[in-house]
């Protein structure tokens, strides 16, 4: 087992389409985990878009304290554990951008645009994490 470092665990968690498992706390205290697309920028700031009335958006409204895992299924296993405080946004032009940009990763380039328009309309928002620690382990099963 070795831990990453920050280029490693940024570049690992940025490769492919891998998604995110986002826990939140619900305004009623339960807990739940929805997976997401998302990326982590340049800044340190990992961002994904929601709607806006959606359980996850009404929970980090209440309690921004969140957690973010990224993970590899298969040998030799690896994780990346990001807990942060998260905040949203709601500037139209930001939210259609984030969500063009997010459509093009997953997606493909060729329906960045169509997945920008349907995941950064009227009602989205951004998520943006910032993470407070992180926990970064490769090569797990040795």
């Amino acid at each position: 087992m070795k831990q990453m470092s920050y280029s490693e665990w940024s570049d690992f968690v940025n490769s492919g389409t891998r998604t995110g498992k986002l826990s939140v706390n619900l305004p009623s205290g339960q807990p739940t985990i929805t997976p997401v697309w998302f990326k982590h920028g340049d800044d340190g700031i990992i961002r994904f878009n929601t709607d806006a009335s959606s359980a996850k958006a009404r929970a980090i409204a209440v309690d921004p304290r969140v957690c973010l895992l990224v993970d590899l299924e298969q040998p030799p296993y690896a994780f990346v554990r990001i807990q942060g405080i998260a905040s949203i946004a709601t500037d139209e032009d930001y939210v259609r951008a984030i969500a063009t940009e997010l459509g093009g990763r997953y997606m493909g380039a060729e329906r960045a645009e169509e997945f920008g328009q349907r995941n950064g309309g009227v009602g989205e928002v951004v998520v943006e994490i910032r993470p407070s620690k992180v926990t970064a382990l490769d090569d797990i099963s040795g």
